[in-house]
């Protein structure tokens, strides 16, 4: 929402123990999000039937419905009818300070899913992507794949500040892929305390996203490779960037597109949710697609990418 004036101007110094306000707004936006539906959104868009994970609320068949109709699995969401689904409400001010509430609602369910039912149910499946959730939900999950032999990518993400050093070791220890952007990386082994070296020791692959400077591929045996990000026409709204990263990321390795190429898929899908306000907002053309993966990254690997998303 926007408030057109300044918050400030409301807040009486001397009262500020008994604060009373209400705010006449002139704009509302609801916009689609969460982690997960984000993540899925983007490797349904690209056709490869991603099983959508987690615990939502009394409200969710609208938003179901939009991501069923986008190519995403929902029917083994839990549902909890007694709260909403988790949500973030916002306003902000001409001076674009903001005042904003986060309900956890259904989320805080999380972790009473166990994932070999929606594995078994679905005939098995190629990888488990723990991402943004409640720390205890995470660590549950990445505990079971251990146990079950479930492939399974660690996305800390914005929970690393929450978790403890042993908690983010955990977390990612056995992981085929381990998600975050250069800060994140750098804050993960502040917490843990380890080396690039022993964290390569305790996951497949590192993939560590640089903003406008690309992304960074490292195997455990210490090779890399380095993509550069794909330009864009605008920026218009950075919300989702990353999962629209490892949406492509994700999907280009389920097709079995190697690491540069899976990488290529995930900036242009990036790319795209920059450009777009709303991180399910944007649109997906396989011809525009092409060309501006042949303008970024050569011929080759847009005919190479095209061909494994059955691009024609």
């Amino acid at each position: 929402m926007h408030f057109p004036g300044k918050f400030t101007d409301s807040l009486l110094p001397d009262q500020l123990e008994r604060v009373s306000l209400s705010f006449l707004v002139d704009d509302l936006v609801v916009r689609r999000g969460g982690v997960a539906p984000n993540i899925c959104f983007g490797m349904g868009q690209l056709g490869t039937n991603p099983v959508l994970v987690g615990a939502v609320g009394a409200d969710f068949a609208d938003y179901a419905a939009w991501l069923s109709r986008h190519g995403v699995i929902t029917g083994h969401v839990l549902t909890c009818t007694d709260v909403q689904t988790a949500r973030f409400v916002c306003t902000t001010d001409n001076d674009m300070n903001q005042i904003a509430s986060f309900y956890s609602g259904a989320m805080a369910r999380a972790n009473q899913i166990e994932l070999k039912p929606i594995v078994d149910a679905v005939g098995g499946v190629d990888l488990v992507m723990i991402s943004a959730e409640s720390p205890d939900t995470m660590l549950r999950h990445a505990q079971e794949c251990r146990d079950r032999g479930y492939s399974f990518a660690a996305d800390p993400s914005q929970q690393l500040a929450r978790m403890g050093g042993d908690e983010a070791g955990a977390l990612i220890t056995g992981a085929e892929l381990l998600f975050t952007n250069d800060y994140e990386y750098g804050l993960l082994q502040s917490k843990t305390g380890w080396s690039e070296s022993e964290i390569l020791s305790r996951v497949g692959y590192r993939v560590t996203t640089h903003g406008p400077r690309g992304v960074e591929v490292v195997a455990a045996d210490g090779s890399s490779l380095t993509v550069p990000a794909l330009p864009e026409t605008a920026k218009e709204d950075p919300t989702g960037v990353g999962d629209g990263f490892r949406a492509g990321f994700l999907a280009g390795r389920a097709v079995g597109l190697g690491f540069e190429r899976a990488a290529q898929l995930g900036s242009l899908m990036a790319t795209l949710v920059l450009e777009t306000t709303g991180a399910q907002e944007y649109t997906l053309e396989a011809g525009s697609a092409k060309a501006r993966l042949g303008g970024a990254y050569g011929e080759k690997a847009a005919a190479e990418i095209a061909a494994a998303i059955s691009w024609t």
